[in-house]
């Protein structure tokens, strides 16, 4: 049976990136349940109001939705228990000592399978402002008129007056 092989996305969490500022991002893995793991690989899970934050030295994730299992019985898991990350004690200890300066706060930013093994990618951030996500959006919308100006010369056709 041939393994699954590569990174396959379940799941990303676009509005982390529009509402923080991504310092350091760290893969994780999960703690889950069987019904769980079936239902991720069916593509049903939502980062939606999701958060990591530290309890007794280890980190946990908050408000993963991940939906029941359409054929699961008695073994369904409740779709937004808290789950475990899996880090080393290492990079934990290093997540915990950035945490403690103020502003900082961990977000996922995607949940994927990597080698057939449930990962989540967290992000260390920093809250952005009203007037830098304004700033942001003018940046990108001007960098995506240059570049159809650019592709529109290339072409040698001209926008009609």
């Amino acid at each position: 049976m041939p393994s699954n092989t590569g990174r396959q996305l379940i799941a990303s969490n676009k509005r982390a990136h529009h509402d923080y500022a991504i310092l350091r991002t760290y893969e994780a893995g999960l703690v889950l349940r069987g019904t769980e793991v079936k239902s991720l690989r069916a593509g049903r899970a939502s980062l939606v109001d999701a958060f990591a934050q530290e309890r007794d030295g280890e980190l946990l994730l908050y408000g993963l939705h991940i939906a029941e299992y359409a054929y699961g019985t008695w073994t369904n898991h409740a779709p937004r228990r808290i789950r475990k990350l899996l880090l080393h004690r290492v990079e934990i200890d290093r997540i915990l000592t950035k945490l403690r300066e103020p502003g900082l706060t961990l977000v996922p930013l995607s949940l994927y399978f990597a080698d057939g093994w449930a990962k989540v990618e967290i992000g260390l951030a920093r809250g952005k402002r009203s007037f830098d996500k304004r700033q942001a959006l003018a940046e990108r919308d001007a960098n995506r008129e240059i570049a159809r100006e650019m592709g529109r010369r290339l072409k040698g056709s001209r926008r009609p007056a």
